[in-house]
């Protein structure tokens, strides 16, 4: 089973920057297709960003587009999120998700698409 642990989650000001982290532990056979959602105090979850398991492709919804910036590293097992220019409008909790699922074929905005969760970081965008 695969396990996703996030962090670097906190609180920043309005127009500040902040980098969160996931690290997959577990089973370490085949790649990993990650993303980033994120679920507000409405309790709605929202797709933010997605990457190929070797990097190669990214994805972004159109609130994020510009501001923020998904990698990984050379493993393939820690996807980061890099936050610029955050508004108080992105306040919300960061869950990690995975799929063994070639991302070419799902729907990456689609949580259910995702078979893999972490427990979620909070980011907080407040003056």
């Amino acid at each position: 089973q695969v396990q996703l642990v996030e962090s670097g989650g906190g609180s920043v000001q309005p127009g500040g920057s902040l980098a969160i982290t996931c690290a997959a532990a577990g089973p370490t056979f085949g790649p990993l297709e990650m993303a980033w959602f994120r679920q507000t105090s409405r309790n709605e979850r929202e797709f933010v960003s997605a990457i190929k398991w070797d990097g190669g492709w990214t994805h972004y919804s159109a609130s994020v587009r510009g501001r923020f910036t998904i990698s990984r590293d050379r493993a393939g097992r820690t996807v980061s999120l890099r936050m610029d220019y955050l508004k108080p409008e992105d306040t919300a909790v960061y869950f990690c998700a995975a799929t063994r699922t070639a991302i070419e074929t799902i729907e990456v905005s689609d949580d259910s698409e995702y078979e893999y969760w972490g427990q979620g970081t909070l980011v907080t965008v407040s003056s």
